[in-house]
């Protein structure tokens, strides 16, 4: 979440920077110009892929994602853990997936060498999965493509 909000607060700082400099308030420095330039041509700016996730999305399917990456983590964050994790959605995917290993290890006091994901493919989607599997680990994910 700190990781979406920093890039929340540059898109933010950046917006407003360049409305400035359309307006003729501030300069226009060269990243607000390549800024303008790359949101007219339908790109994510530089300077907010500095801070992203990567995705070679064009801007609008990238601002739509990003909404959607934001809506999940505050459905996460106002109503508790989901029942299923959108694992692409995440910033950093990988670092979850060992958060959760380390848990789990702790949880029940296994080497975390010793423990390892299995998958199983299910024909549902994320929205038709109503409750926790029954399993070890109660956590489900599914990714996007």
């Amino acid at each position: 979440m700190e990781r979406f909000n920093r890039l929340l607060r540059v898109m933010t700082r950046t917006l407003i920077d360049l409305r400035k400099a359309i307006r003729g308030l501030v300069e226009m420095s060269q990243t607000l110009d390549s800024m303008y330039i790359s949101i007219q041509n339908g790109l994510v700016p530089q300077v907010w892929e500095n801070v992203a996730y990567p995705s070679l999305k064009p801007l609008m399917s990238w601002f739509n994602d990003l909404r959607l990456r934001c809506e999940f983590m505050r459905n996460w964050l106002l109503n508790g853990q989901p029942i299923c994790f959108w694992i692409s959605g995440f910033f950093f995917p990988q670092g979850f997936l060992t958060g959760t290993l380390q848990t789990h290890s702790r949880k029940y006091r296994i080497e975390i060498d010793h423990i390892s994901f299995g998958f199983k493919v299910l024909k549902q989607t994320h929205d038709e999965i109503k409750e926790h599997p029954k399993v070890q680990i109660s956590l489900l994910f599914f990714i996007t493509f």
